[in-house]
């Protein structure tokens, strides 16, 4: 093999794009796959989020709200 400058054919800029690919597939890829870093909406933030769009109605909103309530127990 040809040795040149303490580098093997290059072998440094190979490594060096290595890392490169490596950070930048570490940081920059979405967050929605397996293993992802947020946590899911739960039913009460999708009903908030219906109610705040205006898909429902207020009376919809607190009947589900309720329902909601009486089976998880949240507040």
């Amino acid at each position: 093999m040809m040795y040149y400058e303490d580098y093997y054919l290059g072998m440094n800029i190979i490594w060096w794009v290595v890392w490169i690919i490596l950070l930048f597939w570490i940081f920059a890829i979405p967050f929605d796959i397996p293993g992802q870093r947020r946590k899911k909406d739960s039913a009460y933030d999708i009903l908030q989020k219906r109610y705040s769009k205006g898909d429902i109605t207020e009376s919809e909103y607190y009947d589900k709200k309720k329902i909601l309530e009486e089976k998880f127990k949240i507040s």
